[in-house]
């Protein structure tokens, strides 16, 4: 069940799910040297985790060798005037047994930029975490959470579609 605290909402966990299942691009923190750094990802959501790819460097790196990362995605529904945020806190591992890394292969997830990504990285969530308020006033557009002007948010499946575009 959802509870409300004042004006900000306390989602609970499938919906948080939910949200995490509909969300095509979201934000891996990791620690690098001992520095915060964060990565925009794609990603799935698999048997209870978060899978993205990747190639050698930084991010792969850091979240295989740390190991204890934040996943984060948020977005703005333009119909009832909210934004909601999810967090993920969890333990990342590469994905390496060739009947994991075969299964990785089948999920509906493909490089953005035209680079070999070679790795899959799986995030096992430890703590799962979102929250909903409603904004006080305007929203400026912004693509950075998922809308635009002239978008227009579909029922079904929530993606935002352009007219004319």
């Amino acid at each position: 069940m959802n509870t409300h605290h004042e004006t900000t909402e306390v989602l609970d966990e499938a919906t948080c799910w939910e949200l995490l299942g509909r969300s095509a691009v979201g934000r891996l923190a990791v620690d690098v040297a001992g520095q915060p750094d964060i990565f925009p990802v794609n990603h799935v959501v698999d048997r209870g985790g978060i899978v993205f790819r990747t190639a050698a460097g930084t991010k792969l790196a850091a979240s295989v060798l740390m190991r204890h990362v934040a996943f984060e995605i948020d977005g703005y529904d333009p119909i009832n005037g909210s934004v909601w945020s999810v967090v993920v806190k969890g333990v990342a591992a590469e994905v390496e047994r060739l009947t994991d890394y075969m299964a990785a292969e089948e999920l509906p997830l493909y490089p953005w930029v035209a680079t070999v990504k070679p790795s899959f990285v799986r995030i096992e969530p430890r703590e799962v975490t979102g929250r909903r308020f409603h904004v006080a006033g305007e929203v400026s557009p912004d693509s950075s959470i998922g809308w635009t002007p002239g978008a227009t948010v579909e029922p079904d499946t929530g993606a935002a579609t352009h007219e004319g575009r």
